[in-house]
């Protein structure tokens, strides 16, 4: 199939793109590709949204029905010093969590409404159809995107229901799939889009939807949390907003640079559950949905170069998440908008330097976008290089008093894959039971993502050596995906011969990419599974 534009990945920067480029024109082709089984099924996020790019894109969006109905009433920054003790932070001291103007929405059900927008425009949506493969021209430049045969047995043969995928071509290929992209890392290493940055960082974050007693609930009341029970030297962060009809989304964020190969950050999220102030609102409550996902934030130390021949990265594909302020969607819009404008230039002949679209940049670095992540830039590695505590106070007189015009810019050039220690330097973790009211298990916790795959296909999380898990991972590190993993796809298990060897439950993964991120050897390939595969998040 021929297209003009063709857009991988339904996230808030695809979809933006795709309204705005039918907004410039009704002449130029695009078409969507998501993995999920409907747009939204994979998306995942906490999440107060600034609506700065969507006033953009569709400035009537309020009578178009958008799914903001919660605005911020009131922000709460709260330091936890024990499982009872917190004190309150004063705004001034936080001021990346002003979110006046801002509100509390569901980001999956955002991009449903953007979908809505966008096939009103002229857009073609393809869900449940996951694009394994960059096809590119023989020059080199980028053609389109293959997607996954259906139908294929964990063997490798054809079942009766085989179906080829489909070749996509398009004049140029946008990636938008989100964090840790499985074809926009090979877009990286394949055009070395990263030469000259850091490399990449991440932290694992995890989501849960309450309804609690309508008594407790405040709707868009927002508290952000930092302190216990993260572990030593993980400058952990959490949220508690009130949504709308007596709901409330929690989560926590690991930073995936921790060196205790010990940690499990699932059990962290749990054990923060347990908090007075966070365990207060819960009780009485139901948990009615989990999820985990993996977030960038690099910043603009990280991001590579975003065109390259025959196409873009947007969002998270590129890094745009503004993780001081922990919200990305509206970032991540803005890229997509930024992508359109630059493809409609090309595709109409009005853009220099068009075959590779390197006047991305130029758009991209003369936009508030780049001048928002410029400020915060340095938030990540005072994190990062001084902890929780000590880096706060240096991120504050960085932000507070010099509004992120400090006239230097910190480097964080560890990859998180390199940051563990050896298991037998490290404390080991004993966390507390679950209870089955407040805090629960991995597997009860993944049937609430509706997370499925047929279990009759190749296995999508691939191994380069199948020794390392055991002889170098398990012998050193004491096989940290055991516990880095949210959804307990990995296990060490024990034969009657008294071998060890690691099982992978591929069927319990939530596409979470913490694997493929936090490996020590990076022996852990993500490669996408058969179409319509992996979560199914209501209203994430």
């Amino acid at each position: 199939m021929e297209f003009d534009v063709v857009i991988v990945g339904a996230g808030p920067a695809g979809l933006s793109a795709a309204c705005r480029i039918r907004q410039l024109s009704e002449d130029i082709s695009v078409c969507v590709v998501e993995k999920g089984a409907e747009v939204g099924a994979h998306i995942l996020s906490g999440a107060v949204m600034d609506p700065k790019a969507i006033n953009e894109l569709f400035p009537d969006w309020e009578e178009r029905g958008a799914p903001l109905n919660v605005p911020v009433t009131q922000d709460e920054v709260l330091l936890l010093q024990s499982q009872k003790g917190a004190v309150k932070v004063p705004l001034i001291f936080a001021p990346g969590f002003h979110n006046d103007g801002n509100y509390v929405i569901s980001l999956a059900n955002v991009c449903r409404w953007l979908a809505e927008q966008a096939e009103g425009l002229g857009v073609e949506i393809y869900p449940g159809f996951a694009a394994s493969e960059v096809l590119y021209n023989d020059d080199g430049s980028v053609k389109g995107i293959a997607t996954g045969d259906m139908g294929v047995a964990a063997d490798g043969s054809q079942k009766d229901a085989y179906m080829q995928g489909m070749e996509l071509h398009a004049k140029y290929t946008v990636f938008s799939e989100g964090c840790r992209g499985h074809l926009g890392k090979q877009i990286i290493a394949k055009f070395n889009l990263d030469e000259g940055c850091d490399p990449q960082h991440y932290g694992l974050g995890f989501k849960e939807i309450w309804e609690i007693d309508e008594a407790k609930h405040k709707a868009g009341l927002v508290i952000h949390t930092t302190g216990w029970p993260a572990s030593k030297g993980t400058a952990s962060g959490s949220y508690l907003y009130h949504a709308e009809g007596n709901q409330i989304a929690i989560g926590y964020v690991v930073p995936l640079s921790y060196d205790n190969p010990h940690v499990s950050p699932f059990d962290e999220f749990q054990q923060w559950k347990h908090h007075e102030k966070i365990k207060h609102y819960l009780e009485g409550g139901t948990r009615i949905s989990y999820g985990a996902r993996a977030l960038i934030k690099g910043g603009p130390q990280s991001r590579p170069k975003m065109s390259f021949p025959g196409g873009l990265l947007i969002g998270d594909d590129a890094g745009t998440l503004n993780f001081a302020r922990i919200k990305g969607s509206h970032t991540a819009m803005k890229s997509g908008m930024i992508a359109a404008d630059t493809l409609h230039a090309a595709l109409t002949g009005g853009a220099e330097g068009a075959s590779d679209l390197t006047d991305y940049a130029d758009r991209f670095n003369g936009s508030w976008l780049d001048d928002e992540l410029n400020k915060w830039r340095n938030f990540g590695p005072l994190l990062h290089k001084f902890g929780g505590i000590i880096g706060a106070a240096l991120a504050f007189i960085d932000q507070g008093i010099f509004q992120g015009k400090l006239p230097f810019t910190l480097r964080d050039p560890k990859p998180d894959h390199l940051t563990l220690k050896l298991a037998a330097e490290m404390p080991k973790i004993e966390y507390p039971k679950p209870d089955g009211v407040i805090s629960f298990d991995k597997l009860s916790s993944v049937f609430l993502s509706n997370t499925n795959h047929e279990e009759d296909q190749p296995c999508h999380l691939t191994l380069k050596d199948a020794s390392v898990p055991v002889n170098h991972n398990l012998a050193l590190y004491d096989e940290p995906a055991q516990r880095y993993c949210p959804a307990g796809v990995y296990e060490i298990v024990e034969e009657e011969s008294g071998d060890k060897r690691l099982q992978i439950n591929a069927q319990n993964c939530v596409h979470c990419k913490t694997c493929d991120i936090k490996d020590p050897t990076q022996n852990i390939e993500w490669v996408t599974p058969e179409g319509l595969g992996g979560p199914s998040y209501p209203n994430m």
